[in-house]
């Protein structure tokens, strides 16, 4: 299997980034697999592109991230049905509100299941068959909330926080033998998990995918996206914690 010949998994791909990275792989000429729990949704998004294309490139898989047990016989379904997976990448997250003075353990449950353990079970069923064949690339969509703990969505940024740790560990296990690992952590962008945050200078969700395939394309380990927000959270990582704790970012 030739470098990036294969099928692409798309874990999140009804709307936002997952959806707008989709649509730049299909554009590329790539066989995906597309992803999410909303059904109707999902069918209707791989319809239209399948149209657009005029060619059946979109395939729909109905998948809730936070069932971890279905990870692993979904994967060997959508190889059994399109071939062999070179590519995956893991969008999926969920980030509900949150009160200042909320302390919500289902809440929390929720994130960690969905953001951290899913990406873990797309990862673990990514990574076995990858290092079999010495080949293949997995980019896990983080966030820049992982830097630090802030006061907002404590569940959210710790679980983006695991996601992290989990994704170096991967690429430090499995660099050696050909297999790309790449975190992205993106600053503020327009999407429906972001709707109504009023965040000042987002990007728009094909905007984050074209930089994400950037980043891609150049094998890096971590990218931020956009780039400037590399500088914001050298800063950020850097305010001591007696003036952080003050805060209300």
């Amino acid at each position: 299997m030739s470098e990036r010949n294969g099928t692409c998994i798309v874990v999140g791909a009804s709307s936002g980034i997952g959806l707008a990275v989709a649509r730049r792989l299909l554009q590329s000429g790539r066989k995906v697999a597309m992803l999410a729990r909303r059904e109707a949704e999902l069918r209707a998004q791989v319809h239209t592109a399948n149209d657009v294309l005029g060619k059946t490139q979109a395939h729909a898989y109905v998948h809730d991230a936070g069932d971890l047990d279905s990870a692993e016989p979904l994967f060997a379904r959508i190889e059994q049905e399109l071939g062999p997976v070179d590519e995956v990448h893991f969008v999926a997250g969920v980030m509900p509100t949150v009160a200042i003075d909320e302390f919500d353990l289902d809440k929390d449950r929720h994130q960690v299941q969905v953001n951290l353990l899913g990406c873990m079970a797309w990862g673990n069923a990514a990574a076995k068959r990858f290092l079999a064949r010495k080949a293949g690339c997995f980019v896990g969509v983080s966030s820049v909330a992982q830097d630090r703990g802030r006061v907002g969505k404590p569940g959210y940024h710790a679980s983006k926080a695991g996601m992290d740790t989990f994704l170096e560990a991967l690429r430090n296990r499995l660099w050696r033998h050909g297999v790309q690992v790449t975190t992205i952590r993106p600053g503020f962008v327009e999407t429906p998990m972001t709707q109504g945050l009023k965040l000042k200078g987002a990007i728009s969700a094909d905007k984050a995918a074209e930089l994400i395939l950037r980043a891609r394309d150049r094998k890096a380990t971590i990218a931020y996206v956009p780039w400037k927000w590399r500088l914001i959270m050298f800063v950020i990582r850097n305010i001591p914690s007696f003036v952080f704790r003050r805060l209300s970012i």
